[in-house]
């Protein structure tokens, strides 16, 4: 618990520089958000994900935000829109992108964040900036760490607790300094309960575990797998799903664990990085993703032993997960892709 102490709990921070920095929440009017965003204009849209599509904007005073536009909103009574998006305001870390305001006026359901300038992780393994190779190696452990952080911090610290239920690449924000922030918590009150939002749905195949999958049912050990599955993206640059050829597609963890069986660590990172990696940390990255996607959800680690692992440096700690019998070769059945037949393409939002 000891981790947290710096990231989750504001301990170390100068509370007036803190003050000074974070924008204050606030109730934005449509017109306002109109003329942000140019009418949400097309050239202004950075993304659609699973619950609205998401504008870059521009306020009066020049500060930059980007707003997600609901697709739907829940019509039940006792669902008060307002009340639900405070409360995900008051959930507070430093790697997540906390929600500026919102703005209720007739059938318009928007909530405001900060705009994130380097846009998301899906962006820079497959997106528009994945040519420019601005993810070495530090900043991809930076990125593990702190969105694992941000993650165990949802889980095990936040009042309420929450499952996030939709991690992946395009929800990890990076801001200017390549920081982790990580995005589209929380949002499961606001959208119908039609089976329209669910996470079975949209672009989100590839990460989900079986037992989401067969039950459609979110959990914090669905997260758990989710995130494995993100932490073999980050070090191999490969998408979840990937298509071998015109009839067969292959999951990241069928192609990752052969190559751990054989103990080709050199194999499975991500060649962009032209060789410039430390060894030790890739094999931790790796095997700990490989433990989060084990199939058998009681079989994966907490959020909060997530953290401990990627951070814990001590060569007995590497041993002793080197040696787990899951990377022995015999257990490959604990480790499966029960991804659908669809292959989808991920767009950038926040």
């Amino acid at each position: 618990m000891q981790i947290f102490s710096c990231f989750c709990c504001g301990k170390g921070f100068d509370r007036q520089k803190k003050v000074k920095t974070e924008p204050s929440w606030r109730i934005f009017s449509l017109k306002e958000l109109h003329a942000a965003t140019n009418s949400f204009n097309y050239d202004n849209k950075l993304g659609e994900g699973r619950f609205g599509s998401v504008y870059w904007g521009q306020l009066w005073d020049g500060s930059q935000i980007a707003v997600k536009r609901l697709k739907a909103w829940s019509s039940r009574e006792d669902i008060d829109f307002a009340v639900e998006v405070e409360i995900l305001a008051r959930i507070r870390h430093k790697n997540l992108l906390s929600v500026r305001g919102y703005c209720a006026e007739g059938q318009e359901r928007l909530i405001v964040y900060d705009y994130m300038p380097n846009l998301s992780l899906v962006s820079h393994l497959h997106g528009q900036h994945s040519s420019e190779s601005l993810l070495d190696w530090t900043r991809r452990m930076n990125i593990a760490v702190t969105s694992a952080q941000a993650i165990s911090y949802l889980h095990h610290f936040a009042t309420p607790r929450i499952v996030h239920g939709d991690v992946r690449a395009s929800n990890v924000l990076l801001d200017s300094e390549f920081e982790a922030r990580v995005t589209d918590f929380g949002y499961d009150k606001l959208m119908p309960d039609d089976g329209a939002n669910k996470s079975t749905k949209g672009n989100n195949i590839g990460y989900l575990s079986p037992e989401c999958i067969e039950s459609g049912k979110e959990s914090d050990m669905g997260d758990v797998y989710s995130f494995g599955v993100l932490l073999l993206e980050l070090v191999t640059g490969k998408r979840p799903i990937e298509k071998v050829n015109l009839t067969t597609k292959r999951g990241i963890t069928e192609w990752v664990l052969p190559l751990v069986y054989e103990r080709k660590f050199g194999e499975i990172v991500d060649q962009r990085l032209n060789g410039k990696y430390v060894e030790e940390e890739l094999k931790r990255v790796v095997l700990v993703g490989l433990m989060c996607a084990r199939r058998e959800p009681e079989k994966r680690p907490t959020m909060s032993e997530v953290v401990e692992m990627l951070m814990n440096e001590s060569k007995e700690k590497m041993a002793q997960l080197e040696a787990n019998p899951l990377f022995n070769g015999n257990n490959e059945g604990e480790i499966i892709d029960e991804s659908s037949e669809i292959i989808s393409e991920e767009t950038d939002h926040v």
